[in-house]
């Protein structure tokens, strides 16, 4: 798994689909676009999210990376 994602904690959006314009470019652990992980979240195939603020959304690195080991099997 890319050195995007940290061991433990959490993530935010951009770390999980990447963000090709960042300074220096963030690699997609998942590579869809942002409209289809979202509607993948609220159907259920990508996990839930966690408010950690009013504007800031995360979810569990734990989550994340479980969902890459299921896609890879």
């Amino acid at each position: 798994m890319g050195s995007t994602i940290p061991e433990f904690g959490f993530v935010r959006l951009h770390q999980i689909i990447g963000d090709p314009k960042a300074d220096p470019p963030i690699p997609a652990v998942i590579p869809v676009g942002r409209s289809t992980w979202w509607a993948g979240v609220k159907s259920g195939r990508y996990p839930k999210s966690i408010k950690l603020g009013p504007r800031t959304t995360a979810w569990k690195v734990e989550d994340i990376k479980r969902l890459v080991d299921e896609a890879s099997q």
